[in-house]
């Protein structure tokens, strides 16, 4: 089970036991904050964390890492159904990123739309333990690989497919107000 489903999973328990983040956070003895981060796939919580959540919400810690259902052999959506995630600060950096096919179960693949905004703060660069498909499909960025004097200009149409852990970030181009990118997570291959 990926993290953001492992998320996905306390979010749903809490709102089938029509419990709110303010009670789960009262419960556990976590921050309201907290809780909300971990359903938001903002941070990942320790096992000692996960073991308090679970306990708050009545059920056996292993609940969590089950599928109760199997895996439809297809799901639809539109760009429009994504759900928001909040992670690593992204609003900070001028970054919204739009979780898609999340209701679909055991899925090897996590795609993400990826809205970027002109931001004053830069992110780090940061790598990733999944190969990443990146698809610009409005706007100008520009893509950092490695180091800051490795950058290619990417625009509409243009696309990076990249193996897991290497160092990279994306800053919106200086002329361009908005960019938005197809963003597909998958495991990388052991």
């Amino acid at each position: 089970m990926d993290l953001l489903q492992l998320s996905r999973n306390i979010r749903s328990t809490r709102l089938a036991q029509k419990m709110t983040v303010e009670q789960l956070a009262t419960r556990s003895g976590f921050s309201k904050g907290f809780i909300s981060q971990v359903e938001n796939f903002r941070l990942t919580p320790s096992l000692n964390a996960l073991n308090k959540i679970t306990e708050a919400l009545g059920i056996p810690l292993a609940d969590l890492f089950q599928q109760e259902q199997k895996s439809p052999p297809y799901t639809f959506g539109t760009l429009e159904e994504g759900e928001e995630i909040f992670r690593d600060d992204n609003l900070t950096f001028g970054i919204r990123y739009f979780a898609l096919a999340y209701s679909h179960i055991c899925r090897k693949m996590n795609p993400f739309v990826i809205e970027y905004t002109p931001s004053k703060e830069e992110r780090d660069f940061m790598m990733h333990d999944t190969e990443e498909f990146f698809l610009l499909l409005e706007g100008e960025l520009d893509y950092h690989l490695m180091d800051d004097k490795n950058i290619r200009r990417m625009k509409k149409g243009d696309f990076l497919y990249m193996q897991a852990n290497i160092p990279h970030r994306v800053t919106l181009a200086d002329s361009c107000p908005h960019a938005k990118a197809l963003l597909l997570y998958a495991p990388a291959e052991q």
